[in-house]
């Protein structure tokens, strides 16, 4: 029988370079995608998912992310004072249950493996999600659920994958694939960011993870990898054979928001989803494209 899952990782310490001036004075994290900014997509998915305890590891300047999650007193009084309830039911999701949500500083730029050992104090011997807030994901079920769900079948370890451009193995991790239903893929094994000529496949990992705590001690090395950093790629394939590990062909969309076109592409994307905003997205598209 598998532990539950219970915990989330959110890493949230890069500078959002790409971005800038933007992100200056700002989190990339904060930008919103129609009204909600990245983190409160984020969040919002693991809660949907049954998780109850996040960790958000930040950096220098990121300190709005936790006050983002703090209850804004001033503001409710005062929208209660003026009777805006749609505008309070529109706040709710912004506040975290007290004790829920902790932050740890990745006080140097060292990789997604070392941010996430940054947080070995909160995981503990727990199984855990990694939320990766610059991947947007609109699905009928949360994709991070979509993994727990996996888990709990499969134990071990799971991770969402998608199969990418050849030429574009050289920004992801990539597996090694065994066996594969269409659905679920037997991991071998894993390379960080392959030369498109070295990869053993176009099936590479997107920001949504389920591991268990055996990472921890592969993590704990601190050994460097592609580009100089603690890859948390590497780490993982040191678990292959160790437990089972296993890719998941998630249902939904993925937008990258931590590009322009991905980030403009999600905006259009989530607002055409929207009753109260379609018609007329839809109307000022057509001045643009001449049809939608």
């Amino acid at each position: 029988m598998t532990k539950p899952l219970k915990k989330a990782v959110l890493p949230v310490a890069g500078l959002g370079t790409r971005f800038l001036p933007a992100t200056k004075a700002m989190p990339k994290e904060m930008l919103p995608v129609v009204d909600k900014p990245l983190i409160q997509y984020a969040i919002d998915e693991a809660r949907a998912a049954g998780i109850e305890e996040f960790c958000l590891i930040t950096g220098r300047g990121k300190d709005s992310l936790i006050d983002y999650f703090d209850v804004a007193f001033e503001l409710e009084v005062t929208l209660r004072e003026r009777n805006k309830k749609d505008c309070l039911e529109a706040l709710a999701p912004s506040s975290i249950e007290a004790g829920s949500l902790a932050a740890v500083r990745q006080q140097e730029p060292l990789g997604l493996g070392h941010a996430i050992w940054c947080a070995r104090s909160f995981i503990g011997d727990d199984p855990f999600a990694i939320i990766l807030p610059d991947d947007l994901v609109r699905a009928d079920r949360p994709c991070i659920g979509q993994l727990i769900e996996a888990y709990n079948q499969t134990g071990g370890s799971v991770v969402a994958v998608e199969e990418v451009p050849r030429e574009h193995t050289n920004r992801y991790g990539v597996l090694n694939p065994g066996k594969d239903d269409g659905k679920m893929v037997e991991i071998r094994g894993l390379v960080e960011k392959p030369k498109p000529e070295d990869a053993p496949s176009n099936l590479s990992i997107i920001g949504r993870y389920v591991l268990t705590a055996d990472v921890m001690k592969h993590l704990s090395k601190l050994e460097k990898g592609a580009g100089g950093e603690v890859q948390l790629t590497d780490a993982m394939a040191k678990m292959v054979g160790e437990i089972p590990f296993h890719g998941l062909r998630y249902e939904g969309r993925r937008f990258d928001c931590g590009n322009k076109i991905g980030f403009l592409e999600a905006q259009i994307a989530f607002a055409l989803d929207r009753p109260d905003l379609a018609d007329d997205v839809r109307g000022f598209l057509k001045n643009y494209t001449g049809a939608v």
